[in-house]
């Protein structure tokens, strides 16, 4: 493999055992547990100046923190995404700011971009042929894209409910696309059983161990937009938690760095249909109990069964951070109201993260002079007739 010189390997998150990535491609051989790429941060090659000095235009830049080259990465220039103001949410929130990291401005309009960048390299380093997953349908789709920039085959198993943009798109981009009756959970189980009898490559969450590390890069860049400051708060609209349990690495890594003193409370906003990590929160439990009968509008954080919760509540409580879960009214409303006073197009699942900022200012949680940052994760041109009925139902 292409590897990057501090990159030393693959840890499990739950026996601790350390593996070499060119043997273990996906879960622990050992125990079956999350793998987590390692680095050797004194071996990093890198500084604050050199950053200056290169071009915000990819997650490249960033290569030395990451498990392989700027040139073996499979890239898009995706990443590099703007941090938007948005003084009437903040005035909402009576905090001093609100900044909207826009993960819309990615190639294929959604932050699993930067984990099928890394996802698809490793799979081509190791050989792949076929890469596979299932998806509630951004996922698919920037699987989709990047295997075939990568020149390789791409299975998606989605749910029927996926919005047509995310199919569409999956088979425009050459992907084969499995279309499963119900809900992601039903899609992640014929995966389940269909990759049992192929030679397929899984890039699915958790499995591979490099779609949280591309994740990570998101916090590189808020840290970096901001001077290497940190913010005080992130919110992040919370399915299976990969982006949370990237962001929270990233700040662990940047405070061993010396590039930053301190990293922000990460939150974890859900929906009250949908919201397992919340409600283990609340309860105090390491993991969480899966949710017998989601019900939400809102597919991309409809996770009733998260696979790492135990990591995404390690990142919330060790970051000073909480979860919460608001209902769906709620979320839709709160992005429509960033798109007409920021101006920002919100997808109607990540207005959970908006909808879960005003909840945390309801229950006290912000002193009236901190930075919140909120991650719209996802275009809102994907889910727009969600967005459109939910202004018919209110007469507008």
């Amino acid at each position: 493999m292409e590897t990057t010189p501090a990159f030393t390997g693959l840890r499990c998150t739950d026996c601790g055992e350390d593996f070499d990535a060119e043997a273990a491609t996906h879960r622990c051989p050992d125990c079956g547990g999350i793998l987590d790429p390692l680095s050797e941060l004194d071996a990093v090659e890198l500084d604050r100046s050199e950053l200056d000095s290169r071009p915000f235009d990819g997650l490249d830049r960033y290569a030395e923190l990451l498990p392989f080259s700027a040139e073996s990465l499979v890239s898009m220039d995706e990443g590099t995404t703007p941090l938007v103001s948005a003084p009437e949410f903040a005035d909402q929130l009576g905090v001093g700011q609100v900044l909207i990291k826009d993960e819309s401005r990615n190639p294929t309009g959604s932050f699993k971009d930067r984990g099928a960048a890394l996802a698809v390299t490793a799979a081509l380093q190791h050989g792949a042929e076929i890469v596979a997953l299932p998806s509630a349908g951004n996922a698919g789709q920037a699987a989709a894209a990047y295997a075939a920039r990568a020149g390789l085959d791409c299975e998606v198993f989605v749910p029927s409910r996926a919005v047509f943009d995310t199919k569409a798109m999956i088979n425009v981009h050459g992907g084969e696309m499995t279309v499963v009756g119900g809900r992601l959970d039903d899609a992640a189980a014929a995966f389940r059983d269909a990759i049992a009898e192929e030679e397929w490559y899984s890039v699915a969450t958790f499995e591979t161990p490099y779609r949280h590390e591309g994740k990570k890069t998101m916090f590189y860049e808020i840290a970096e937009q901001r001077e290497w400051e940190s913010p005080d708060h992130v919110v992040y609209p919370t399915g299976g938690g990969v982006g949370i349990v990237g962001m929270a690495k990233a700040a662990r890594e940047l405070r061993e760095l010396g590039w930053i003193d301190d990293g922000p409370a990460f939150h974890a906003a859900q929906a009250t249909g949908c919201a397992p990590i919340a409600e283990a929160f609340d309860e105090g439990r390491t993991e969480h109990e899966p949710v017998e009968h989601p019900d939400t509008i809102c597919g991309g954080i409809e996770v009733a069964d998260p696979g790492a919760s135990r990591l995404v509540l390690d990142a919330v409580r060790e970051s000073g951070g909480t979860a919460v879960a608001t209902p769906d009214e709620e979320i839709l409303g709160a992005a429509v109201d960033i798109a007409q006073t920021a101006g920002i197009e919100m997808g109607a699942t990540c207005g959970a993260a908006a909808s879960g900022a005003l909840e945390l200012a309801e229950r006290g949680v912000f002193d009236g002079d901190e930075t919140v940052v909120l991650v719209n994760t996802a275009t809102g041109n994907k889910e727009s007739d969600i967005l459109r009925s939910h202004l018919m139902s209110q007469g507008i």
